[in-house]
């Protein structure tokens, strides 16, 4: 097993040292899941709720939660974030709201966290924006799906 990047050799928490690290261009794409009941996905596809667009602030709440990824994760790194998306697919079928996060950067780490932290947000904020007409709602999934750059390269989530 690797050594832990992130504990010193006394075995204390440390912001890792990236200075010597390559600046490579680097992508990463999360994924979150959101579980509607029947009711409130035509509630939301309607468009009829009082809070207004969830689709639409969730999207942007994703986006922030990515440009501030290392004000809420202890030791993440500040990065010069280039682009982020934030996709909201609802499926009336299973009454699921699939969350696709992607984060590019040029720099010398990757954006994991920031499309993780942007996914989880966007999921977060639906529910927020639906839990007056359903509590029950279940956050489910939330995943790295694909990682690009660095030294590790491309690395994608193989399907079980």
């Amino acid at each position: 097993m690797s050594k832990l990047t992130h504990l010193d050799e006394a075995g204390h928490a440390h912001m890792v040292d990236v200075s010597e690290k390559a600046e490579t261009a680097r992508m990463a794409r999360a994924t979150a899941t959101v579980q509607l009941t029947k009711a409130t996905m035509d509630l939301l596809i309607a468009g009829n709720l009082k809070k207004g667009d969830a689709l639409g602030v969730a999207r942007v709440a994703g986006i922030m939660g990515a440009k501030k990824t290392s004000e809420l994760i202890p030791l993440c790194h500040p990065l010069p974030i280039t682009k982020v998306t934030v996709d909201l697919d609802p499926d009336q079928d299973s009454n699921q709201v699939l969350i696709t996060a992607t984060v590019k950067t040029k720099g010398q780490t990757g954006v994991e966290m920031e499309a993780l932290t942007a996914a989880t947000t966007a999921a977060l904020t639906l529910y927020d924006m639906l839990k007056a007409v359903d509590k029950g709602i279940v956050i489910s999934a939330i995943l790295l799906d694909e990682k690009q750059g660095g030294k590790s390269g491309l690395w994608k989530r193989q399907e079980a």
